[in-house]
């Protein structure tokens, strides 16, 4: 395993609190990898990563699949979907800088956008697929 999938969660967290209009989707900077107990809603959280090594080459790649989680509870499925929108304006394809690594690409995968079962919070799943090699 390398530092990629840490060096590349760390970027992807600040470019999310860097997009204005991620910021004005939330109400403010709410990225979180852990929420607070009493997070305001709405809110995102970086979620699970699953790691993958590939071969190109020769070179020691990764495939990195990011999760990142919307959650809101303005009735109905539209903020979610705003939100996710702004997240894959913020991350798809995005020019994110890793120390001793590149970011190959940074495309989005897919959104899944549900009500949970308390019937009042809406959850975006929104996943990007990353890949990274070491800088020579």
């Amino acid at each position: 395993m390398t530092t990629a999938n840490v060096a590349l969660r760390a970027a992807v967290y600040e470019a999310l609190r860097a997009d204005g209009a991620l910021g004005a989707a939330l109400g403010g900077a709410r990225i979180y990898d852990e929420p607070p107990r009493d997070a305001v809603f709405p809110y995102v959280t970086l979620g699970e990563a699953r790691i993958n090594a590939v071969a190109a080459d020769g070179e020691a790649m990764h495939e990195h699949q990011l999760t990142l989680h919307a959650w809101s509870r303005q009735g109905g499925h539209r903020e979610a979907h705003v939100i996710s929108a702004a997240l894959l304006q913020a991350l798809d394809d995005a020019p994110l800088a890793l120390e001793s690594h590149r970011v190959v690409s940074l495309r989005f995968a897919l959104a899944d956008i549900r009500r949970e079962s308390d019937g009042r919070t809406y959850h975006a799943l929104v996943r990007f697929r990353a890949v990274t090699e070491p800088i020579s």
